[in-house]
């Protein structure tokens, strides 16, 4: 494979022009949800529309990671590519809540190769890792990138053409990207027919379902104790014991329990969960903070700058991960994400909006965006070639489970403080005790706050704040124990393997 070939900048291209098509996905659709309810309906069901996307990703994720390690990772970037195009289409022409939502579940299958298999491709196409780390770094930087611009993006398309673009959108991008893959990478042709572990996939996703699902509706549609919630962890328990008895003994398993022995694979991999736990608590939360306690218009002014500084985490990461130890540069993330959910927890109404915007450039700086590039480059250092599409996926996967359990357990916290809030509030202002469910949601009361007397409201913006701040104790937690666990992996820095050759390091090939 020659790195200097003509296609190589083509091949990154298409990379980049795919990764940018899933990760601007959810961010411009969640800037047209307002718009989609007005044409279509469906107030009830509109948090579906980005569950069931998240978990169809979330699922498929391994084992595209897998089959793109067995069969090419061209082929099945190019089928999830497709799959995502052909699910943006439909989404496009759904007439009706339930249809959109299914259509999600197309596009979200689709993402789970894309991510992967993007890491992989670049990881195999440059025989030197520290240029690949550095092209990893940009990759991140495309998914931070995405972030900050989706929801101007999405609001400005869906008022001035239909949210119904917000999905055409994807098209071109997506065609662009396929076209160039095509005629500008070629694969080495696997010697044998591998055998597909079909148990381990069906196990897998029911799994990770059923796990994701318990804690979307946990508290929310359902009681923590209600037997749906119980069985669908019951469910997960089951379906993890069998799966592990599967790849334990499959020839090819989906997921080879194998390469978790390199300390640091399973290392990155608790550090992505811990990654994604403080990262989604800050996405969900913040927001909320913003509007409801600030009282700010919207909620981009905060969001944005932790976006804008995870693109220079990620770009610094991906150049100094060849001067330094993967243990340095991770325990420092950790010990910045300590700092940082030390300070979430002393939020205040009467902290200086311009601390706010600090701790969110510290958090996307500092303790997210680096992990977005070196997670990838040290799982693909430490394990067999042949693990690379595998490798990748890993880190995607732990960093969405540790996301939707950092949310859903900080929704426990916050919502447990507002129930306490709401009955003093009860019995401070002598309110009739069926306003006791209004007063524990944060949007009804903003959206009642014109009508709400002024000593009750500002009483009520002081508790969701409190709430939302008492909050982040998990995230402290979470991180403590990410900078342990960074201390313990070893030595590793990012280097080209000795017993590696170019033929077997290699996977794909420019044209």
């Amino acid at each position: 494979m020659s790195t200097a070939s003509k296609h190589t900048g083509l091949i990154v291209l298409s990379m980049a022009l795919g990764l940018l098509m899933a990760s601007l996905d959810n961010t411009i659709v969640s800037a047209s949800v307002n718009k989609v309810i007005e044409n279509i309906g469906g107030f009830e069901k509109i948090s579906w529309v980005f569950t069931a996307y998240m978990l169809a990703a979330t699922s498929t994720m391994l084992i595209f990671g897998k089959l793109s390690d067995l069969f090419g990772r061209k082929k099945f970037y190019l089928i999830g590519i497709s799959l995502f195009l052909i699910g943006s289409a439909l989404c496009g022409m759904a007439q009706t809540i339930d249809q959109l939502i299914w259509f999600r579940v197309i596009q979200g299958i689709g993402s789970g190769s894309v991510f992967p298999i993007s890491f992989s491709i670049i990881f195999t196409l440059f025989g030197d890792p520290k240029q690949a780390a550095k092209l990893s770094g940009v990759m991140g930087a495309v998914f931070g990138l995405s972030s900050v611009a989706g929801p101007q993006l999405g609001t400005l398309i869906s008022e001035h053409f239909s949210w119904r673009w917000c999905f055409y959108v994807n098209l071109p991008i997506g065609i662009a990207s396929m076209l160039v893959l095509l005629f500008s990478l070629r694969e080495s042709k696997a010697e044998r027919k591998p055998k597909i572990d079909y148990m381990g996939a069906v196990l897998l996703i029911v799994t990770t379902v059923s796990v994701l699902l318990a804690l979307e509706l946990g508290g929310k549609d359902y009681a923590w104790g209600s037997w749906q919630i119980i069985g669908l962890f019951a469910i997960g328990a089951l379906g993890a014991i069998s799966f592990l008895r599967v790849e334990s003994k499959a020839q090819e398993p989906m997921l080879p329990l194998s390469i978790f022995k390199h300390r640091l694979v399973l290392g990155t991999s608790l550090l992505c969960f811990c990654q994604g736990f403080i990262m989604f608590s800050a996405i969900t939360y913040l927001p909320l903070y913003a509007t409801s306690v600030l009282g700010k218009a919207n909620s981009n002014g905060v969001l944005t700058p932790m976006m804008a500084s995870l693109i220079g985490g990620a770009i610094v990461a991906g150049f100094v991960s060849g001067k330094l130890k993967f243990r340095t540069v991770m325990f420092a993330n950790m010990a910045l994400g300590v700092v940082a959910s030390l300070l979430l927890l002393n939020l205040s109404p009467d902290m200086p909006y311009w601390q706010v915007i600090g701790i969110m450039i510290l958090l996307g700086l500092g303790v997210i965006g680096p992990l977005m590039s070196m997670g990838q480059s040290a799982v693909a250092m430490a394990v067999d070639a042949r693990y690379i599409g595998i490798s990748s996926s890993v880190v995607g996967f732990w960093r969405n489970i540790g996301g939707v359990m950092g949310a859903s357990l900080m929704a426990v916290l916050v919502n447990a403080s507002l129930k306490d809030s709401s009955r003093e509030a009860i019995d401070r202002f002598q309110l009739p005790s069926d306003q006791a469910a209004t007063l524990t949601n944060p949007e009804t009361v903003l959206r009642g706050a014109s009508d709400m007397p002024a000593d009750l409201l500002a009483f009520m913006r002081g508790a969701i704040g409190n709430a939302i701040s008492h909050g982040f104790i998990l995230a402290l937690f979470v991180m403590a124990a990410g900078a342990i666990i960074a201390l313990t992996l070893g030595n590793a820095r990012l280097q080209k393997k000795p017993d590696a050759d170019e033929d077997n390091a290699a996977v794909v090939h420019t044209a």
